[in-house]
């Protein structure tokens, strides 16, 4: 794969993925601004409204049947949430031109016209968006928002850090909260849109085998064309926490204790980062994991045991299902895990295995278009320029010594504990 990036205007870059590994091109468009409580709820609410219709094609029927000519294209968007940034994220995904029959209309170039469209050629009416479209999406956001709960495993999670980033943007829900809904109406969220737009860092990824033409259709496009140069809003760097927090227990019907246990990693670089993925590992992101193998299958205090590094925010998040009786126990097996870290109770050969499971993961992050495109944009949002082969080359320079050093930063912040 040969990646290459280029700013077609100051704050909106192209990244061209290029391959001839896939029989699809991918195309995908991220609008990245900050995590802010006034505007969390409405930046997730216009990525919804925005698929409903657009100027062109004015409602999910037409838009639908356009994808249908396009031999079967699939559209699709969503919010994420990366470091202390909110992210609007469209996906078009559309046959390589080179499997059709001969034509003299790229459908790739189609492809990004419409999803360009969809985007920045909203459907409106009396200087607004679509009143049906808003009120119904609002509707439907209010049942996300709500339903949150259902996933009790992922809801401890997103409690914790809640918890533990009280007042700060990484602890917003992406989605937002219902009691901002209520205010929210087709006039004041299309002024948001306008602003959002207008502000935002704007990343375009085209992967597939594609060729230079696919940059002038981009830079030619008419909705690109009217996007003005901008200094994006949005964090470039990730504030790190610096309160405790302590222990949280919450109470909910359910028959399982959610269990997640927020560490503050405290490295001192970017480049420490990759022996915290490795002391990760060790201690809870593999199922031979001193968490895994000791709370699950040896002392059978947890049904589920787990951590995962969180590289933006440098926090590891320790996540066990287990009985509510079993709480005490299974907190204290966990604290005595990271202790055994600190204490060199690991082996080389941990460490080498460890660093295996991780390349032979990130070698596989080329096999999927959208798993390539979620890593280039990472490097993009940290700034920390790393072909696959160097990151596999960075692994593989974790020693023993490293990991330890990590041991001994390692913190815990949070104690979160669902409960009936």
């Amino acid at each position: 794969m040969n990646y290459t990036k280029k700013e077609i205007k100051k704050g909106i870059k192209l990244h061209i993925l290029n391959t001839d590994k896939f029989k699809t091109n991918l195309v995908a468009i991220f609008l990245t601004t900050k995590l802010e409580r006034e505007t969390v709820t409405a930046n997730a609410l216009i990525s919804a409204v925005l698929r409903r219709g657009s100027h062109t094609f004015k409602t999910q029927e037409e838009i639908s049947k356009q994808l249908e000519e396009l031999y079967g294209a699939s559209f699709d968007c969503g919010i994420d949430k990366t470091g202390d940034n909110q992210v609007l994220k469209f996906y078009i995904e559309i046959v390589n031109d080179t499997f059709l029959p001969q034509s003299n209309e790229s459908i790739l170039g189609k492809g990004i016209e419409n999803i360009l469209d969809i985007i920045f050629n909203p459907l409106m009416e009396d200087n607004g968006f679509k009143k049906e479209y808003v009120e119904q999406e609002k509707s439907n956001m209010k049942q996300r928002i709500e339903g949150r709960v259902d996933n009790k495993r992922r809801y401890a999670l997103d409690r914790c850090i809640e918890e533990m980033y009280q007042g700060k943007p990484f602890g917003l829900y992406r989605f937002g909260y219902v009691e901002d809904l209520k205010g929210i109406n087709e006039k004041n969220l299309y002024e948001r849109y306008k602003q959002l737009i207008k502000q935002c860092k704007i990343d375009i990824f085209v992967s597939g085998n594609v060729n230079e033409e696919v940059e002038n259709i981009i830079i030619e496009n008419e909705n690109v064309k009217k996007l003005e140069e901008r200094e994006p809003n949005y964090n470039k760097e990730s504030e790190k926490n610096t309160v405790k927090q302590g222990e949280k227990i919450e109470t909910m019907d359910v028959m399982q204790g959610k269990l997640v246990v927020g560490l503050d990693v405290n490295s001192q670089s970017e480049d420490e980062k990759y022996n915290v993925m490795i002391y990760n590992t060790i201690l809870g992101g593999s199922a031979n994991s001193k968490i895994f193998q000791n709370v699950r299958e040896k002392a059978n205090l947890a049904y589920e045991a787990s951590s995962r590094y969180f590289r933006y925010k440098d926090n590891i998040f320790i996540n066990c299902g287990i009985e509510i009786s079993n709480y005490e126990k299974a907190l204290q097996l966990i604290k005595e895990q990271l202790e055994d870290m600190k204490n060199e109770k690991f082996t080389e050969e941990e460490v080498e295995n460890a660093k295996k499971a991780i390349i032979s993961s990130i070698k596989t992050i080329d096999d999927e278009q959208d798993t390539s495109i979620t890593y280039y944009f990472g490097q993009e949002m940290s700034g920390n320029q790393k072909s696959v082969d160097e990151y596999i080359e960075r692994i593989g320079k974790v020693t023993k010594e490293n990991v330890i050093q990590v041991a001994n930063k390692v913190e815990i912040n949070t104690i979160y504990f669902l409960r009936n």
